[in-house]
């Protein structure tokens, strides 16, 4: 063998093994076994109490990835001979696997006849495309031929979810934080130069005979760079939309007005309290005094009067307990403390998703 044939023989046996493995990769039933195989992950995943550890893994995003790459192999495979065939059909070759039926005709087939015969075909919906080679008159036609152009689709659409995941899971970010009417936060985590906050100017809500919520409005302001940009109001399943950001209304739940002074009338806390957690099974919070080493225990032990149980503790434990109603004030170890009456706070859940336009086209 010469130089020259080995240097032509050796790119052709590279392109026939390149061809192999790609139709092998876009292989339909390789397809459905790897959608399957993520599908019964994403099943255990969400079974499993600790399931998430098989979403965090190197496994699953390789798995996602050979899903992505069955999905490109396939249109790489299917879409050229779809596009072909639509623009130009052509004869069914021998040994193709189709169904060829010949139909004998009585006489030559003159011009008139082969008129007669591609009008026939163009009324029924066939696309043509005639030849005459040597005085051979061929005729290729296909009909339905955007049905092929269907099956590529969904695997665009499944690469599409899968880039829009990847994305979202490489550069979405979310955070939570809760807010009392006339409290404002930041959107995302605090960075130079961002100033995109939300400030809670009003909550209303109203309850059913049940006791559930039939309506809870949040009135909001979002500001950039401290000025106001925008006011919105954001309800259950309608989110506020900010700078790229989706805001959501997440839990709510009743907070308390406190006033806490030295008795010598040095103010150490005069601010709305939260109570989201529980203490003894009821609404409640600890509640941090660094200035004094104390820690101030806030229940709501009557929601129907809204009074509170103070609980002064100290290093040694608790040092001083009162039941206060709104308006009250009451003396708590070494503390006056004042219950200013009841109002609500609410916890929002901000989220930026740029993989989030990718996921709606797949869908």
């Amino acid at each position: 063998m010469s130089r020259s044939t080995a240097s032509l023989t050796t790119p052709a046996r590279a392109d026939r093994l390149a061809g192999r493995l790609l139709r092998l990769a876009g292989d339909a039933r390789l397809g459905v076994a790897l959608l399957l195989l993520a599908a019964g992950w994403n099943a255990l995943a969400a079974a499993l109490p600790d399931g998430r550890r098989l979403l965090d893994g190197a496994l699953y995003p390789i798995l996602l990835g050979l899903v992505a790459l069955s999905g490109m192999a396939s249109v790489a495979v299917r879409l050229p001979p779809a596009w072909r065939e639509w623009r130009h059909p052509s004869v069914v070759p021998p040994g193709s696997g189709a169904t060829v039926l010949e139909l004998p005709v009585a006489g030559p087939m003159d011009e008139r006849r082969r008129r007669a015969v591609a009008g026939a075909l163009k009324a029924a919906g066939f696309r043509l495309r005639e030849e005459m080679v040597a005085g051979r008159w061929t005729i290729g036609a296909v009909k339905r031929g955007w049905a092929r152009f269907a099956g590529i689709a969904a695997h665009l659409a499944i690469i599409l979810l899968l880039l829009g995941a990847g994305v979202a899971s490489a550069f979405a970010a979310e955070t939570t934080f809760g807010l009392l009417p006339g409290e404002q936060a930041l959107l995302d985590a605090p960075r130079p130069g961002f100033t995109a906050s939300v400030r809670l100017d009003a909550f209303d809500a109203t309850f059913g005979a049940d006791g559930r919520p039939t309506r809870l409005d949040a009135h909001v302001t979002f500001l950039r760079d401290g000025r106001v940009a925008g006011e919105q109001v954001i309800r259950v399943n309608e989110p506020g939309h900010f700078d790229g950001y989706l805001v959501h209304g997440w839990t709510y739940g009743p907070a308390a007005r406190i006033e806490v002074a030295t008795l010598g009338g040095r103010t150490l806390l005069a601010a709305g309290v939260a109570l989201d957690g529980t203490i003894d099974g009821r609404p409640g919070t600890l509640v941090d005094l660094p200035s004094i080493g104390r820690l101030l225990g806030v229940t709501l032990v009557d929601a129907s009067s809204n009074t509170l149980a103070i609980g002064l503790g100290g290093s040694s434990g608790l040092v001083d307990a009162v039941r206060l109603a709104p308006g009250e004030t009451r003396r708590v170890g070494d503390l006056e403390v004042r219950h200013a009456g009841m109002t609500s706070y609410l916890t929002f859940l901000s989220r930026r998703d740029p993989g989030m336009a990718l996921l709606f086209a797949g869908g």
